[in-house]
């Protein structure tokens, strides 16, 4: 097995998709028994004595979740179908079985486009 350097290992992550990344982390993570989290931890530990704990980072990845149709449920299939790339009957699907997400991982500013577009329909909505 030919070895890779960091560059060409960084040229191929280069070319992943956010979702195969996501799914490479995840693997990598079980394979050696690690987490991106401890490993942050792990180099803070080490600091002064005393310091202050890390501030919570800001998120920046949001999920828009339907909580309920409301009265006008045509309206947010319709509303759910522009936002997503579903069908009329997954549409459709989605919205009856609420609470469900419509977006999952999106910037903040998508999903409160999302949440106003689905409250303008006459959907309930919740941003997480």
């Amino acid at each position: 097995m030919v070895a890779l350097t960091q560059d060409e290992l960084l040229a191929e992550f280069e070319n992943m998709t956010l979702i195969q990344l996501s799914e490479f982390v995840k693997a990598f993570e079980e394979k050696f028994d690690v987490t991106a989290a401890a490993a942050a931890v792990a180099v803070a530990a080490p600091g002064a004595p005393g310091a202050a704990a890390p501030q919570e980072e800001e998120k920046d990845e949001f999920d828009v979740i339907l909580t309920g149709a409301g009265d006008k449920k045509i309206q947010v299939i319709k509303v759910v179908r522009e936002l997503t790339s579903l069908g009329l009957k997954e549409a459709k699907d989605l919205v009856d079985g609420a609470p469900k997400p419509v977006l999952e991982k999106v910037a903040k500013d998508a999903a409160e486009k999302a949440a106003e577009s689905l409250k303008g329909a006459g959907a309930s909505v919740e941003v997480k």
